[in-house]
């Protein structure tokens, strides 16, 4: 199952892209900070690393992550505390699921969705470009 990555969406910034939160409850929901968080998650194997990247604090990264491993019936995230050994995170079977689910729905939304975003830009004003 491989994951999507949002920069295959937006190759060129001049394109508008959506933001898609998943709301399914109060407080339980899926957007793209929590995506990019887990997909950091990932790639680092580290919670406290992937939390530097995005510019968020250790206790932030840990927050989401507890409400996403709350919200679903596995958890998303299996993380070790630090030590001598040090600590580390990873991404549970789950928690790859959910990503490539939430993901492909990304994808999905921007497939079915294009035409109306391009009548959309092309109904904008012209901006000046900056010197």
């Amino acid at each position: 199952m491989a994951v999507h990555d949002s920069a295959d969406m937006d190759e060129n910034t001049k394109r508008p892209r959506l933001r898609i939160r998943i709301v399914f409850d109060d407080g339980e929901m899926i957007g793209p900070g929590k995506a990019e968080l887990l997909e950091r998650v990932d790639r680092c194997g580290s919670l406290a690393a992937a939390g530097r990247e995005m510019g968020m604090s250790y206790k932030r990264a840990w927050q989401l992550i507890g409400i996403l491993n709350a919200m679903f019936r596995e958890p998303l995230v299996d993380s070790t505390r630090g030590g001598p050994g040090g600590g580390g995170a990873v991404l549970t079977e789950a928690g790859r699921k959910v990503l490539d689910l939430y993901r492909g729905f990304e994808c999905d939304a921007a497939e079915a969705g294009a035409a109306r975003l391009d009548t959309l830009q092309a109904m904008l004003r012209d901006v000046p470009e900056e010197k």
